[in-house]
């Protein structure tokens, strides 16, 4: 998987995360998986908090080329607008048809609908009371500042967004659908892994890298019966 062209504007980097090694590490996870993503010939690809809009974009790309039929959709959904506006420029620039949605998580999305969930959390252990409320606490201040903060800050654990997440995958995705879900050290991987096991999925860990104070993780979960 190639990393797609992305632009940033002077003024986008106040607002809009930038890829990082975080980043770059989930792509190459996504690389490694992707003969079993195609195999698998998903409808809908969806990102949580696409960002610059390199991942989902790198995925169209990878799977337009990849499938003999139609193309899978893929949606970014982002609370902050000015990544949803981001996420369509990367898409435009890459030639890649993405949708971007200005929206908290996935609970717009019908049930059992996602065959590929990817999520690159806010994953940085934050103390109360600034990052452990509810996402919905802050969307009227995203769209009056497009605060950076929230695309890091991860409450308890790190694990505030992402425990929001888990709680819904049996809701959300499809038969034999996957999540590609990226963690460091302090959100317990395991613990997480054990929790997917306890709502009927199984998990493990396909990639990790150790970066500059970061010990970074990509766990895949599925349902057991998943091809």
């Amino acid at each position: 998987m190639q990393t797609p062209i992305y632009k940033f504007e002077p003024t986008d980097y106040d607002v809009v995360y930038e890829p990082a090694e975080d980043t770059f590490l989930l792509l190459d996870a996504l690389e490694d998986e992707l003969p079993d993503i195609v195999r698998r010939q998903p409808l809908l690809c969806v990102e949580i908090g696409p960002g610059s809009g390199v991942i989902i974009t790198a995925l169209r790309q990878s799977l337009s080329l990849a499938s003999k039929e139609v193309p899978p959709h893929c949606l970014g959904f982002d609370i902050n607008p000015a990544a949803c506006r981001m996420t369509h420029r990367t898409s435009a620039l890459n030639g890649a048809a993405v949708d971007a949605v200005n929206s908290d998580l996935l609970g717009s999305l019908r049930s059992h609908s996602v065959d590929l969930l990817v999520f690159n959390p806010p994953y940085v252990p934050t103390q109360p009371p600034a990052s452990s409320d509810s996402l919905e606490e802050h969307i009227d201040e995203f769209r009056r500042s497009e605060q950076l903060t929230h695309s890091w800050a991860g409450g308890i654990d790190g694990r505030a967004v992402t425990d929001r997440v888990v709680a819904d995958l049996k809701r959300v995705l499809a038969p034999g659908g996957v999540l590609y879900l990226l963690l460091v050290k302090e959100n317990k991987p395991q613990e997480v892994l054990r929790c997917v096991e306890r709502l009927g999925f199984r998990g493990n860990i396909v990639k990790e890298r150790r970066i500059r104070g970061e010990h970074l993780f990509v766990l895949r979960i599925c349902e057991p019966t998943a091809r």
